[in-house]
Order: C-alpha cells, then structure tokens, then sequence
C-alpha cells in the first residue's frame, strides 16, 4: 500500500496542501521540492537559468520581505536543479528556512545553479561571467513578482560562489545590505565599493584550495579602504569552513541586522584578532 506524505504550505492564497502520493509513477517530491520552488529563468537571446526559490511562509505582498542570493560553490553546477541546494550547499540554503530563523527573520532565498564547465566569476578579471549576470537578471524577476526590500538584499556563497559574491560586491555595490563569503580569493579591482558594503568573511587557515595568506593580504587590502568587516579565521580548517560558519550562532542576527545605506553595528575591524576556535 502506498502512504502518501502530505506537506503544506501557507501562501498568499491560503493553504497549499500537497500530497507526494499523487506524484506515483513520477520522480517522487522532496521536502526540498516543496520548500524551495523550480523556475528556469531565460532571457531574450534563449539563455537560460535553473534557479531555487524559497518563499516565506505566510507570505504577503502587503509588506516588504528581505531576501538572500545564495552562490553555490563548484559542487552545485549543473542543469538539475537541485545540487545547489543539496549536500556541500545545503547549510549555506538551509539555514535560512529553519522555522527558527523564518520566525525572526522571515527571508526570501534565491539559489541559482551555474551551469557544468562554467564559473560565477574570473578572480583575476572581477567581471561577472554570463551564468551571473542570468542570476542577477533572475533576481530582477523575483524582485518584479514579490514584494522585497529593496534595502535588505543580501548575497552569500561559499568557493567559487564566493568568487561571484566578490565579482557582485565590485560590479554592483549599490544592491547589497551585506555580504558573507566564505573560503574564497579575488584580486581586487575596487576595494572602496567593496568598503561600502558590511561584509564577512570566513576562511580556514589550512586552506589548501585558497591559501590563507592570500586571503590575509586581501583582508589588509579591505582593511586600508576602511571597509565595514568582519574576519573569521579558523585554526587547522581546510576549505570546507562553512561547516562551521553557518553554525556560528551571530551570522543570522548579524546579516538581518543589515540594511542598505545604514552603518552596521557590532562590526569586527580587520585589525582586530582572527578568530580561531
């Protein structure tokens, strides 16, 4: 006998009951399925997009919503959309659907997936490569469709998502309320749009895919523009840091405390010590 599982969803319209069972003979649904939405985003040109999108639950166009764009790291490429919300990239997504967070801080999420053989951005160049700037054009889309502040849009990514965060942070540094990056590298083109933006950034002192010294060299750079910045270092870590990052119990106050054009309160200047748990 088959069960069917029946998930839920409180929308604008009510209550979106959804049984898997109906689904018998297709792929069967996941939680994630239901939680974060598929879309396909394609332009004029037929380029295209696979992008996740989370909507809080409750939803209402009667107020503003913050949201956060989330860039997987290089385990996350692909046409499935679902390796940029699943396993290496699921603390980075899921954080912020936890009904402890939604609680406090009821927040869009918009996960992008670049495709197989391509990246965010080139570190060396700083310009966004064609699969970021679809995102950034699915991010118009949402933001046309739901009603977000516009004051409280958010990017984060960890590796070569990372990359992209710092390629966005020089490319358009008036779109964002803050930023998180975690183990990644960029030779900076414009450390003072950079400096406008409160930042975190996360790396392990292990590293062997970025080594800490860079991102060190980096963090003295940031420091000497008089950015707004955080520097989590942590000893004996290798790349995977977010492991750690996302259970710090300050990220989430930290980023919803954030709002475009405000001074940050309770920054770490990059003079202070690297934190080494």
């Amino acid at each position: 006998m088959t069960t069917n599982r029946i998930f839920w969803r409180v929308t604008g319209a009510g209550v979106l009951f959804l049984s898997l069972g109906q689904f018998a003979g297709a792929a069967e649904l996941t939680k994630d399925d239901v939680d974060f939405r598929k879309f396909v985003y394609t332009n004029k040109k037929g380029e295209h997009l696979p992008y996740r999108l989370y909507v809080p639950l409750g939803y209402s166009a009667d107020r503003k919503y913050p949201l956060v764009l989330w860039l997987h790291g290089g385990e996350g490429r692909g046409s499935d959309n679902v390796r940029q919300i699943n396993k290496g990239n699921e603390k980075g997504t899921h954080i912020w659907i936890s009904k402890e967070v939604q609680n406090n801080f009821p927040v869009f999420v918009l996960a992008p997936q670049c495709p197989v053989g391509e990246n965010w951005a080139d570190p060396d160049l700083n310009g966004p490569t064609t699969a970021l700037k679809l995102a950034m054009d699915a991010l118009a889309k949402v933001q046309s469709e739901f009603s977000i502040d516009l004051d409280r849009i958010y990017v984060v990514g960890q590796s070569m998502g990372g990359l992209g965060v710092w390629s966005l942070l020089q490319t358009y540094p008036e779109k964002w309320a803050g930023a998180i990056v975690l183990a990644a590298y960029d030779n900076f083109t414009d450390t003072a749009a950079i400096s406008r933006i409160p930042l975190w950034v996360f790396q392990g002192d292990a590293d062997r895919t970025v080594p800490v010294d860079l991102v060190r060299q980096m963090m003295k750079q940031l420091k000497k523009a008089q950015a707004n910045l955080r520097y989590t270092e942590y000893h004996k870590a290798d790349h995977d840091v977010w492991n750690r990052a996302f259970a710090e119990p300050d990220l989430v106050p930290w980023l919803s405390s954030q709002k475009r054009g405000q001074p940050a309160e309770g920054q770490l200047g990059t003079g202070a010590a690297p934190k080494k748990p």
